[in-house]
Formats: structure tokens, C-alpha cells, sequence
């Protein structure tokens, strides 16, 4: 919690963070989709990977919206993040727009990564342009996309998706 945090907002999000937690075990889909849009960002961003844990590719455009709009860059790293957890090529034009205009380094850093993770040819003239970044962060994480898309283009994608060493060290 923020030290920051008064105590009717402390006491309010943890009002919600039990009923997440509830909604969790229910894989209730629907209400993290809606707390995308919450106030408050730490449940914002708990509900970004919590989709990502409890869903498939049927919320990768809410979550790639989460990526291009939300105004927390802490937030739109963890967009980034699911998006390269959950593998799917249907999120590569948006973690490719990230890499190129996110104006946090941290959020460019995450999706080069999950270009990365996701294993796609299609992101490689991003990641060869984000060698370029003016973040050292950003160049070497691009860097690690380019070197896991070699590796998958040697063992084949066929594997990439069940290869959970491919998904652990894409970055």
C-alpha cells in the first residue's frame, strides 16, 4: 500500500481486492474487464494480470487498450507484460506500437520483451529499430526479443508455444 494512501482509500481498496479475490476464484472474466477502467491503479493493474491468468486470446484487445490508453505507465508495463504471458500474435501490433511510442522507457523496455516472449518474425523490424532507442534499458531488451526470436526460428514454432523455457527466457 501507498504510505500516501489516506485510510478511507486504503479500507476501500481492500474492500475490492477481497471481492477480486472472490471474482478470481470464480474466473469471472467480465468483472476484471470492467476494472480496467477502475480509479485506482494498483487495482488496475492486478486486474491486467489477473485477465491474463484466468483468460485466453479473448482479452487481448482490452488489455492491448490498456497498453496504448492508460495514463499509469506502471500499468501499461504490466499490459505489456500479460500480453507477452498469454503469446498471442493478435497482440504483436500493439506491443509494436508501444516499443516505438510509449514515452516511458519502462513500458517501450516491457513490450520489447514480450515481442520477444511471443516468438513472432513479424516483430523483428520493431526490435531491430528499437536497437536505436535512446534507452540503454530499451536497446538491451531488444536485444534479448531479437536473440529469442533467432532461437525460435531454429527449433521452430511449432514448439514455441508448450516450450515454457522459450516463454521464460524470451526476456
Amino acid at each position: 500500500m501507498d504510505a500516501f494512501d489516506s485510510t478511507e482509500v486504503t479500507n476501500r481498496r481492500m474492500v475490492t481486492l477481497r471481492e477480486m479475490e472472490q471474482q478470481f476464484d470464480n474466473r469471472n472474466e467480465i468483472y476484471f474487464m470492467r476494472l480496467l477502467q477502475h480509479h485506482d491503479m494498483i487495482i488496475r493493474t492486478r486486474a491486467v494480470c489477473i485477465l491474463a491468468d484466468i483468460s485466453s486470446e479473448s482479452v487481448v484487445n482490452e488489455i492491448s487498450m490498456v497498453l496504448k490508453t492508460d495514463s499509469e505507465p506502471l500499468v501499461r508495463h504490466e499490459a505489456a507484460f500479460s500480453l507477452g504471458q498469454l503469446g498471442f500474435a493478435s497482440a504483436i501490433e500493439s506491443l509494436i506500437y508501444a516499443v516505438k511510442s510509449d514515452p516511458s522507457f519502462f513500458v517501450r523496455h516491457e513490450a520489447a520483451i514480450a515481442l520477444g516472449v511471443i516468438g513472432s518474425e513479424g516483430a523483428r523490424n520493431a526490435l531491430n529499430e528499437a536497437l536505436s532507442d535512446g534507452s540503454e534499458e530499451v536497446r538491451k531488451s531488444a536485444k534479448i526479443a531479437l536473440a529469442n526470436l533467432d532461437y525460435v526460428s531454429i527449433v521452430g514454432k511449432a514448439i514455441h508455444k508448450e516450450n515454457k523455457f522459450l516463454r521464460l527466457t524470451g526476456g
